[in-house]
């Protein structure tokens, strides 16, 4: 059952027809390969699911080393007994990233599939929920097809939100340059990258999956497969699209606040222009020695500063003039 402090999640037996039917752990051991595709699905976390693989399972050394590994890699490995298939999907729990992806270890075989997770996976319940609903995957390969596409199609809402919110920062990037965008953008390209990280590697996956040579996989179970892995292909290069848009944006936001600095100083250096002949005769008048002309003139003061209002005025009607203002 789900959560089973043994380590076994969920376990079905499906009837061929679209359905499944529960069993717990008597109905594993019990199981036997005439009476339909067994599921078991378990958890990765619990010791006891690491015990079940290596002393009741049946399978070899290889495979079970490789589905308990730490660090996994989207792939599809051919074993002599089975198909090991390690995929991902994104992190739908609440409160986690969705650039976190959360792994899917499956083994294959004609009759039995054995899945693995760490954390919740919304995918593997949609495809519970189709046995349950009697409108699930009937065979082993058809399961393994359900699981990928589901993975696959939980991506697409994460996609359309980082798209959507590359619009929205374009939008307000042409209103205006605002210093809150580039850390927003930067946290989207951040997401891009580690999500283009992650997916990339599934595509190889699911392509080697659906041309590998093995009659578990019907014609049907292969067509979909590829189907997932051109759906991954489109989400790679929307997410190179995604990241180029970014990198445009960002450019056109540097170009912005460039300009305005340029402003700024412009705006200071004709400041200086005007100022600067009126600081040198202030300068003058203020050497502390004999002979300054208006020391004694009580409209000495007066006239300074109506020499140097003219002079700055000069100064700017020159300016202005020169179309420099």
């Amino acid at each position: 059952m789900e959560g089973g402090a043994d380590g076994l999640l969920r376990a079905y037996v499906l009837d061929g027809r679209g359905g499944g039917r529960q069993v717990g752990r008597d109905g594993v051991r019990e199981w036997q390969p005439a009476q339909g595709t067994l599921w078991l699905h378990l958890d990765r976390s619990e010791p006891r699911s690491e015990a079940w693989l290596s002393d009741a399972s049946a399978l070899g050394a290889l495979a079970v080393g490789a589905l308990l590994a730490e660090e996994t890699r989207p792939r599809c490995v051919v074993l002599p007994d089975g198909l090991l298939i390690i995929l991902r999907g994104v992190n739908l729990n609440p409160g986690a990233d969705p650039e976190d992806m959360v792994s899917l270890r499956m083994w294959l075989e004609a009759a039995r599939v054995i899945t693995l997770r760490r954390r919740h996976l919304v995918a593997v319940r949609d495809v519970q929920a189709s046995l349950d609903a009697g409108a699930g995957p009937t065979t082993s390969g058809a399961l393994v097809a359900a699981l990928a596409e589901r993975l696959i199609e939980r991506m697409g809402p994460v996609m359309q939100q980082l798209d959507e919110q590359l619009d929205a920062i374009e939008v307000e990037a042409l209103d205006g340059a605002s210093e809150s965008l580039r850390p927003r953008l930067a946290d989207l390209r951040r997401q891009a990258i580690a999500l283009r990280r992650h997916i990339a590697p599934q595509r190889d996956a699911l392509g080697g999956l659906s041309m590998t040579p093995t009659a578990v996989l019907t014609d049907a179970d292969r067509l979909k497969l590829r189907e997932v892995g051109d759906r991954v292909t489109r989400y790679v290069e929307d997410l190179d699209a995604l990241r180029e848009r970014a990198a445009v944006t960002n450019d056109e936001l540097s170009t912005r606040l460039a300009e305005t600095m340029n402003r700024r100083m412009y705006v200071l250096s004709l400041v200086a222009a005007v100022f600067l002949p009126l600081g040198l005769l202030t300068g003058l008048l203020g050497v502390n020695v004999g002979g300054i002309p208006g020391t004694n003139n009580e409209w000495g003061f007066a006239v300074v500063t109506a020499v140097l209002l003219a002079i700055g005025g000069g100064v700017a009607w020159l300016l202005r003039a020169r179309r420099l203002f």
